[in-house]
This record gives structure tokens, sequence and C-alpha cells, in this order.
């Protein structure tokens, strides 16, 4: 009798499984909470895209090393900053880069958050027209990530240890210079319609496009790093 009982509770236990998965495989995740998932905020349907006509950003974005660090000596720090602390000496000559409305400093791991007045006024005026764009053709609001600012000799010299980056003179040490990341972006307006990378990429190359042709700034397309190194002429 006690066999058959403990026959019985297995028979119960599996039909209860079964039954579990099956109601777990006809429930449809965005029904089983309160809260929609990712994928019903994201349909094909809340697309929206920004009609700018496409270009190559390798042929436009080709302002080499050379062209940039010229540049960025005769425009910007008389010579670069030694380690952090020397980079906070020169504050008098440099303005501190903050997350803004129109774009996020990302963590900067081997550069710090300066630039000349002059380079900070023109990634404003990207950040602006970035935005300004997105308004203008009724778009939600997004940010860029800068992931690249001053470097010191020591923040080079960390990056030739780790083969990051095998240049002994950087454009970046002379508060000229930020890279900007093409393929990540922060959605700001809270609603379902959105944009796609590339197409948001399409904007961001737009206005860089156009301070390039006024000779505000150099820029370089980098594949490799996901960025566009852009180094402030002015």
């Amino acid at each position: 009798m006690k066999r058959r009982g403990q026959a019985w509770l297995k028979i119960n236990r599996y039909l209860l499984i079964r039954l579990s998965l099956l109601v777990f495989a006809l429930c449809p995740l965005s029904s089983c909470g309160d809260k929609p998932s990712q994928d019903e905020e994201i349909l094909e349907e809340n697309l929206v895209a920004y009609p700018g006509r496409t270009f190559s950003y390798k042929q436009k974005f080709c302002d080499q090393q050379s062209k940039q660090i010229e540049v960025a000596r005769r425009c910007g720090l008389k010579r670069p900053p030694r380690d952090r602390q020397d980079a906070a000496s020169m504050r008098s000559r440099l303005q501190y880069i903050r997350t803004c409305d129109n774009y996020i400093v990302d963590s900067l791991t081997h550069s710090v958050p300066y630039l000349t007045p002059a380079a900070k006024s023109e990634l404003d005026s990207i950040g602006a027209g970035f935005a300004e764009i997105l308004r203008r053709n009724d778009l939600p609001h997004y940010r860029f990530y800068v992931t690249s600012i001053l470097r010191t000799e020591e923040d080079i010299n960390a990056l030739r240890r780790h083969n990051f980056n095998s240049v002994t003179q950087s454009c970046h040490c002379y508060g000229t210079t930020f890279d900007i990341a093409y393929a990540r972006y922060d959605k700001v307006t809270r609603t379902r319609d959105y944009m796609t990378v590339d197409n948001l990429k399409l904007v961001l190359g737009q206005v860089l496009l156009n301070e390039q042709r006024a000779g505000h700034i150099y820029v370089k397309y980098e594949a490799k790093q996901s960025c566009f190194h852009v180094t402030c002429r002015l």
C-alpha cells in the first residue's frame, strides 16, 4: 500500500511539471506581468528614421594623425600633462567636461575630462547640432557617448603596455581632441518610438561633416575603436 502511494505521488509530480511547462509555453512573456517587455516596446512599427543621405564615413573622415597632431600642438596645451595631478594643475587653461543633456562622458579609464575652452565649445556645438537634427525631424532625443578626452603621458604609457595604442605622441595630449562613439547611444525620451544605431550614426556623421566643412574640426573614422576621432582646429 505504501509503495502504491509513492508511485501515485510520482505520477502526480510528473503531471504537475508537464502542466506547468504547457502553461508557460502558451503564456507570452509580455502577458505574464504588468510591465511590457523590451521586445514589445521595440517593434518594427515603432521604428523612426532620419531621412538624410548616407555617405562613406571612411572617405569623408580621413584626416590623418599627422595633420591632427600639428593643429593640436598649435591650438592646445604647450606640453602634455605628465599625470592626473599635473593635468589638474592646468585647469586655468582647461575646462572640465561633464555629462549633459546632449552627450554622456563615458567612464574614462585612460584619459581625464578636460578640454581647452575652444574644444569644449566645439563638443557642445556638436551635441547641440545632434539634438537639433533629431528635434527638427520629430525624432526621439538621444545622447551620444564621449569615450576619450585628454590623455596624460602616464595614460599613453599605460595604453602602450596594454597594446591599446602604439603611438608615443597623441593628439589627445593637448586638450583639443576627443573621441565620440558611433555605436552606442542613450535614449532620453521615454517613448515607444526608436532609431537604429546605424541611423543615429548617420545623424552624428552629418553634424561632424557640417563642422568639418566649416573648418572647425578634423575627423578620423576609427573603425576598430568604433569612434569618430575629432580634433578642434580653433
